[in-house]
């Protein structure tokens, strides 16, 4: 790996993990699966930079959900590379994490509310 394409990972990593906890300041953070992640009731979204991309797990709903603006990057089922030799998708990253936070704390109610009824 180049010495700037390590800058550029570096860069990349810090600047996801500054947006997704602007997105979601609530959200904790912790090491799970040996990446950085946020966690809100559970997982949240996990994080990676690798050699050539940044990986961003939001889970296979965040995928699903924002399926035609991920359709430019390289995807899976739970997964997308945002190549770093392109500027990070603020916005999108953005919207995936709200959404994931509203999806992590309506799961979380719902929880709560059938414990409740015990």
């Amino acid at each position: 790996m180049t010495q700037t394409m390590i800058h550029l990972l570096i860069a990349g990593s810090s600047t996801t993990g500054e947006i997704i906890s602007k997105a979601a300041p609530s959200a904790g953070e912790a090491i799970k699966y040996a990446m950085p992640t946020f966690t809100l009731h559970g997982n949240l979204v996990h994080f990676a930079g690798y050699q050539n991309h940044i990986g961003f797990y939001p889970s296979p709903s965040g995928i699903e959900s924002f399926k035609k603006e991920l359709a430019v990057y390289k995807n899976s089922k739970g997964a997308v590379q945002f190549p770093l030799d392109k500027p990070l998708p603020t916005a999108l990253i953005t919207k995936i994490v709200k959404f994931r936070v509203k999806e992590s704390e309506a799961t979380a109610e719902l929880k709560s509310a059938r414990k409740g009824k015990r």
